[in-house]
Order: structure tokens, then C-alpha cells, then sequence
């Protein structure tokens, strides 16, 4: 066996994408083919009691709060940002300037422009940016069906992102809902992911119409989302994404139909895909429920024995597990800052749409 390499790694913030990220970085090692050792060198933030609770919990050897200082480091390898929305820009383009290798949270930034500038500023240095809906096994299968040919032709892309707590008035400060911070609300935290997987699974979003709408008194960003979008390949699809819909946790769904078949998947039942074959005889047509854990399945076989099933902090290790072995290959990995800059051009053109209430042309690729 060849000796692994060290990557120290730096964490700028803490909170919830802190938590999944520093398991990730602790199981890809154990459960997935690695060349790397990845030291938990030091946790940066601005609350210290909690930081301190962070670092100690998670196993992370040192607490900073200047991250400025903290991307110079020469003892440090990766950056990895979990802050925020609008610091993710000046962070990235820092660590990427030092040379770092950078991860970053979605959405990538606050604006396309900055999204633009954090990509430009990164084109020399390896760059992940945590879209890990990816790496659910059956939405791995799902492109591997589309790709192997087996829906045929697209015809419809459909998808809603539906979450309930925008509602919930003890959330009401959160920095999620400062524009300041987040530079939007259900679109960049939710429909950002709905955009990254349709541009992955159906290909480049030509035009879209849109309308964004806020229920809470007061507030300055979008509580909802409704997007039409006519794709490159002709296909059309409708997208939804809402803080508001009562009852719905994380009901991240999506359906194609095609003119040999169509599949749809639910993250809240994150572990099966639904399939229906049209070359099936008409009396045993029907849409079978697969349960993606194996055999043979995407991702499964390095962790338990088929029917045993995968949880959401699993998808953030694959693809941690994908960005090592493209690292160690000298490969471009996805979904990468430009794979990023391309679901911003989606969500301006969302804006620019809702502004203008007309149809707007994006150039988002592939």
C-alpha cells in the first residue's frame, strides 16, 4: 500500500455545514479509497465558547479568529468554507491568491459578479464546492440511466425544494434572512441546489420566467420561488423552492419524463429511486421502486451489505472521497467553482426575470 500524503485542513466557520464537513473529513478515509491524510489543524470563527465546544467535539487541534490569517498559513493546505454567504468571496479569493486549495459552501456567492471573481481568482488551484445532492446514490443511478440513454429524449424537467421553517418566528434574526449576508432567501439556499442538479442530470438552462415572493412582514429576501425553464435540449421544466411549504422538513424532489422513460426521487426517501420503463409490456408497465443500496449501485459498496441504507452525511463523504481521488488523478472535479458560477447565471437570470416579469436568457453550461 503507498503512503499517504497530509492535507491540513482549515475551517472557516462552524455551525451546521461544520458539523457535516468535519465528519466528512474524518470518515473518507475509513470508507473510501484515499491517498490523503487530512489533519484537522484549526477551526476558525467568532463566537470562541462555541468554537472551543466545535474543536473539541470534532477533534479540530487549534481555534483562530482571524481568518485572514489563517489562509496564509504555510502549514495549511485546504480551506474549507462553511461562513455565510458574503464571505465566501473575499475568503476564497484570499485562500486561492495563497496558493490553498479551497472548498466552499453553496450558493458561491452573494452575486454573479462575485461568483465570477471567485472563479477567476481560483483557476490555477483545485477548487470543490459542496453540492453533495450529487453524490446521493439513486441521483448517481439517475444520471447513469439518462446518460446510458434510458429515459430517450427529454421532454420535462420537473423539481420543488420545499422546506417549512421560514415560517417558524424563532428563526426571524437568522443571518439566512439578511440580504446583507445571504444575498438571498429560498433561491440561493434552496433552489440553488434544484438549478445545480438539473444542469448536471438534463444539461445547459437556456431562458427562464420567474417570480419570487415574501410572506413575512418585513423582510428582504425571497420566502419562495417559482422558475419555467426551457433547456438547451429542448425539454421544458418548472422548479419550485419555499421556506413555507407547511409539513414538507426537506422535501427536495425531482421527476423527468422521457420518450423511453422517467424516473423521479425525494430526498426524504433519499435511498430509492423511482423507475418506469416504457419498453415494459403494457400489462406489467409500472414504475418500479428501487432501493439504491446495492449491489452494484453507485457509492454503496464501500460502506454496508445491499438493503443496509445511506443517510444525508454520507453524500458530503463521497464527494469529499470524488474531490481526493480527481486531486490525486490531476482530473477536474464537479461541481467546481465554474459549475458554481454557472448556477449563479441561473439565479440572475431568476432576478433579472422576476424584476422585468418576462422571459430571460441565461448562459448557464453544463
Amino acid at each position: 500500500m503507498r503512503p499517504r500524503k497530509n492535507l491540513n485542513v482549515a475551517m472557516i466557520g462552524y455551525g451546521f455545514m461544520g458539523r457535516a464537513h468535519s465528519n466528512a473529513f474524518h470518515q473518507v478515509g475509513h470508507f473510501c479509497e484515499c491517498s490523503y491524510n487530512l489533519a484537522l489543524k484549526v477551526i476558525c470563527g467568532r463566537n470562541q465558547p462555541q468554537l472551543q465546544t466545535m474543536a473539541t467535539q470534532w477533534g479540530w487541534n487549534e481555534v483562530a479568529s482571524d481568518w485572514e490569517s489563517v489562509v496564509t498559513r504555510k502549514d495549511i493546505d485546504v480551506i474549507d468554507i462553511c461562513t455565510p454567504n458574503y464571505l465566501h468571496t473575499p475568503i476564497a479569493i484570499a485562500a486561492a491568491h495563497a496558493g490553498k486549495i479551497v472548498l466552499c459552501e453553496k450558493p458561491l456567492a452573494v452575486s454573479i459578479e462575485a461568483a465570477e471573481q471567485m472563479a477567476e481568482a481560483a483557476e490555477k488551484v483545485p477548487t470543490l464546492v459542496w453540492f453533495n445532492y450529487r453524490r446521493v446514490p439513486a441521483i448517481a443511478l439517475a444520471k447513469k440511466l439518462i446518460e446510458d440513454g434510458k429515459l430517450g429524449q427529454i421532454y420535462h424537467y420537473r423539481a420543488t425544494y420545499l422546506q417549512s421553517w421560514g415560517a417558524e418566528p424563532q428563526g426571524s434574526d437568522a443571518w439566512r434572512f439578511k440580504p446583507s449576508e445571504a444575498g438571498s432567501g429560498a433561491m440561493g439556499d434552496l433552489l440553488s441546489h434544484s438549478i445545480d442538479l438539473a444542469l448536471m442530470l438534463n444539461g445547459p438552462i437556456a431562458e427562464v420566467s420567474a417570480l419570487m415572493q415574501t410572506f413575512a412582514p418585513n423582510r428582504e429576501v425571497d420566502d419562495a420561488v417559482l422558475m419555467l425553464a426551457r433547456f438547451a435540449n429542448g425539454s421544458v421544466g418548472s422548479f419550485e423552492a419555499t421556506r413555507y411549504a407547511i409539513g414538507c422538513r426537506n422535501r427536495n424532489y425531482f421527476e423527468i419524463h422521457g420518450a423511453k422513460g422517467a424516473i423521479r426521487f425525494d430526498l426524504e426517501d433519499m435511498n430509492r429511486l423511482h423507475v418506469f420503463e416504457g419498453g415494459d409490456t403494457m400489462e406489467v408497465q409500472g414504475s418500479h421502486n428501487v432501493l439504491v443500496t446495492g449491489p452494484s449501485h453507485p457509492y454503496t459498496s464501500q460502506f454496508w451489505p445491499p438493503g443496509h441504507i445511506l443517510g444525508y452525511e454520507h453524500t458530503f463523504t463521497f464527494t469529499l472521497a470524488d474531490f481526493l481521488q480527481s486531486l490525486e488523478r490531476h482530473e477536474i472535479f464537479h461541481a467546481n467553482f465554474q459549475d458554481a458560477v454557472n448556477v449563479e447565471r441561473v439565479m440572475h437570470g431568476v432576478e433579472e426575470s422576476a424584476r422585468m416579469k418576462s422571459w430571460t436568457r441565461t448562459t448557464a453550461g453544463r
